[in-house]
């Protein structure tokens, strides 16, 4: 048995070879069958992503040519082209690796929270496959438990390390409860989208999108139950917005000084929040002079982003230590579970021995046989049953010449 851990990622991969390596949930099910059916495959797990394909198996040969051969023949490519690009650990090194990628250690964005739930999603998925069992299991279920470990006890992923995100944790820490605020999105691009998501996962609930074209904006308003306006109707609905954030691709702003004056002046001066992610800017440079408007631009939330960083990065290194920690301690507990079968085999050799004396010996006392010569017989018969394989085994190593397997039959017996 050899845990081992093969893949490609975002480091040593183009994305155009990523994509080809990719298992979409239609492969995702006939690959599991495939290496279920595989005969040197005892447990699998394939993990999948945009940024990574891995492949984590419990194999009866050591070595990854299996694994890369079967790789190869599925996605049809010649192994000339996948081995540049391809890496693989073997057993700690395989149970390192696992703990570190769900840990978000080895991601594109250091410590991201998100391969942690697609880690779990391919475990799940070779679960309902019934590919996965044993070792393998044990080890994806002590995965888990690290990565909680590590946010737990590290800030690996309590900083914004993305524009994105960062602008969501600003509007957070200045409205201390997002589920009553209003947002108006403006553009609905893809950093929109992905602002969109960290705001409705931290409990903002009154979306409005504004965009140039409504098509875009509608898809996303379903996704995220958000209202849909035109960029001409922002001037009409700014005052409802206690939180701005804007991301489009215009030359020329479109959110200027007046049109916020106003807003704040029909707010009744409540404060607002103003984000301009854009580049060239969405918002005037002036609305951060009105009182009440409170306007961060990229570059701010960029300073944040880079800070945030390297807090990351500290914590990086705590982290790292907990994962060689965890993975020391699973590969001894693993190593441990070899000696289970013969202490058990020995066990059950002296319970065998034990019967087959305590029998004759009661046979002896049933038949009138003097009950102190049963006893000394019973104790001289199992003292020479249970001495004479350690025996054997000391007299054939002095006979070899071998003072070091000697020592240890000593150490073992309690003799030294």
């Amino acid at each position: 048995m050899t845990l081992l851990a093969l893949g490609i990622n975002h480091k040593t991969a183009s994305v155009d070879l990523r994509e080809r390596v990719a298992f979409s949930p239609e492969k995702m099910k006939l690959a599991l069958e495939q290496l279920k059916a595989h005969p040197d495959v005892n447990s699998a797990v394939v993990v999948s992503t945009c940024n990574r394909t891995e492949l984590y198996c419990d194999v009866s040969h050591a070595g990854p040519g299996i694994l890369i051969d079967w790789l190869t023949r599925f996605h049809q490519i010649s192994t000339e082209e996948l081995m540049p690009s391809l890496y693989y650990h073997e057993e700690q090194a395989a149970v390192r690796h696992l703990m570190r990628v769900s840990c978000g250690l080895d991601s594109l964005v250091l410590g991201e929270p998100q391969i942690l739930g697609q880690v779990k999603q391919s475990y799940s998925d070779s679960r309902e496959s019934d590919v996965i069992h044993g070792t393998l299991e044990k080890l994806f279920h002590k995965t888990f438990t690290v990565a909680k470990r590590v946010r737990t006890e590290t800030d690996i992923g309590g900083n914004a390390v993305s524009v994105a995100f960062a602008a969501c944790t600003l509007a957070k820490q200045i409205f201390e409860s997002l589920s009553e605020a209003t947002v108006l999105l403006v553009g609905a691009g893809e950093t929109i989208e992905l602002v969109s998501r960290h705001l409705v996962e931290q409990g903002c609930n009154r979306l409005i999108v504004a965009n140039r074209t409504r098509e875009r904006a509608e898809n996303l308003a379903r996704e995220f139950g958000a209202d849909v306006i035109s960029l001409p109707e922002i001037p009409e609905h700014l005052h409802r917005a206690d939180i701005v954030i804007s991301s489009t691709a215009s030359p020329l702003p479109i959110i200027g000084k007046g049109m916020v004056e106003k807003a704040i002046k029909a707010r009744r001066y409540q404060p607002m929040l103003l984000v301009d992610i854009a580049v060239p800017r969405d918002i005037e440079q002036e609305v951060g002079d009105l009182n009440d408007a409170y306007l961060y631009s990229v570059d701010d939330l960029q300073s944040i982003v880079e800070r945030n960083r390297e807090q990351r990065k500290v914590a990086a290194i705590q982290a790292e230590a907990i994962v060689s920690e965890e993975s020391a301690a699973f590969m001894s507990w693993l190593r441990s579970l070899e000696a289970v079968d013969s202490i058990r085999e020995y066990r059950c050799q002296a319970d065998d021995i034990k019967a087959e004396i305590l029998a004759r010996s009661l046979q002896g006392l049933a038949n009138g046989t003097d009950p102190e010569r049963v006893l000394t017989e019973l104790a001289n018969r199992l003292t020479n049953k249970l001495i004479h394989a350690p025996t054997r085994a000391m007299q054939q190593a002095a006979h070899n010449g071998e003072p070091d397997k000697l020592a240890v039959i000593r150490e073992t017996l309690g003799l030294d």
